[in-house]
């Protein structure tokens, strides 16, 4: 049996254990060593004899696509679901699209314009059921999906969730993170010391200082300061401590619904996360390029030259959850910008009059125009 084959049957074995073992506060710590033994043999799995460290060592790498534009999203799904037909209908890219599995061989990459912005959509392989494992080039197409800003699961209307729930399987599986923020909790390794554990908040669903203690064992993390902020599972104090893991925003596109009732519809409608389109009649398609606007939290700011007009065509492009401050501004224009900088002169929804003169920690709204005044040069 292959190294691969041996950390396999190991993963199963411990998994059929937790399946036989009953949940409860007596069995609440055997549990987490369990969940501890299999997140590390995944990841040995996935990236090679040494876990997070080996890197790409023995894993296959994604493919090789030069990044560019404003955002990059990526279409997973399952062979003949119509990603190639969506990049098309979305970017005018060609991609060979036929009635047969496995069209698309490679990643194809594709560039759509919408409110200014240039975002870049690549139309991945179909993946499989065991793809993180590597079946069907499985890994590189996940690889590839963790650069992307976005992922777009693109599912057909007729078979949803067994699709979903096996595709979202594969990605746990490769640490991509779904929908998800990162766990508030602060750790920090020490050279001496031990284990110091320490909760802000009441955890509820299954975290206690014991727990904490066999899965850094299983680790072999001996010395490290723990501070839960927020109520956490097993799960995510192991992804805490892997420290390799890809928190990215989820869109489920359902496509070909042409090919399903009102009814149906209805029910797909109760889903979280979704957006209903017909790639091959381009049903909804501007719906869902809102969606992507909204989920890649992208604003628009325009640059103003000192007495010329606002450029409207090119606006700068920034990401933020929150709103980004006339610094990340300036830095997104041009590293050296901050040297010169002596205040900037802001028109919009974030000025309290029109203009109003800023200085570098001012925060933008959407659709702002900035004005950047230079320091003058003494003699």
């Amino acid at each position: 049996m292959s190294d691969a084959g041996a950390i396999q049957a190991k993963i199963d074995a411990l998994e059929a254990e937790m399946a036989r073992t009953q949940k409860n506060k007596a069995t609440n710590y055997h549990l987490g060593t369990l969940k501890a033994k299999i997140a590390k043999l995944k990841s040995e799995l996935v990236h090679g004899s040494g876990g997070k460290s080996a890197g790409t060592k023995n894993a296959e790498r994604g493919f090789d696509v030069t990044k560019s534009g404003d955002t990059r999203i990526g279409l997973v799904g399952f062979p003949s679901v119509g990603k190639s037909t969506l990049l098309t209908s979305l970017t005018g890219t060609r991609s060979e699209a036929a009635a047969y599995e496995f069209t698309t061989l490679t990643c194809i990459p594709g560039t759509m314009k919408y409110k200014g912005a240039r975002i870049q959509v690549l139309d991945l392989p179909g993946i499989i059921e065991g793809a993180a494992d590597g079946r069907g080039r499985g890994r590189q197409v996940i690889s590839t999906a963790r650069t992307c800003n976005l992922i777009l699961i693109v599912l057909d209307s007729g078979k949803p969730v067994t699709h979903k729930k096996i595709i979202e399987q594969e990605l746990f599986s490769f640490g991509i993170r779904i929908n998800q923020q990162p766990p508030d909790v602060k750790y920090v390794k020490k050279e001496k010391g031990g284990i110091d554990y320490q909760e802000t908040v009441l955890q509820t669903k299954g975290m206690n200082v014991e727990v904490a203690r066999l899965i850094c064992k299983e680790y072999k993390v001996s010395c490290a300061q723990f501070i839960l902020r927020e109520d956490i599972t097993v799960d995510q104090f192991i992804d805490v401590i892997e420290g390799n893991r890809a928190y990215i925003p989820v869109l489920y596109v359902f496509n070909k619904i042409d090919a399903i009732t009102i009814e149906e519809l209805d029910i797909l409608d109760q889903m979280p996360n979704y957006v209903p389109i017909s790639s091959q009649h381009k049903w909804n398609l501007e719906g869902l390029m809102e969606e992507i606007w909204d989920r890649c939290n992208m604003l628009r700011i325009y640059t103003k030259p000192q007495g010329q007009m606002p450029d409207y065509d090119e606006p700068v492009i920034l990401h933020s959850e929150g709103n980004p401050t006339v610094e990340e501004f300036c830095n997104r224009l041009h590293k050296g910008i901050m040297a010169e900088f002596n205040f900037a002169w802001v028109w919009g929804r974030s000025a309290k009059h029109q203009p109003q003169r800023c200085g570098k920690d001012h925060q933008l709204c959407d659709e702002d125009i900035v004005q950047i005044v230079k320091k003058v040069a003494s003699n």
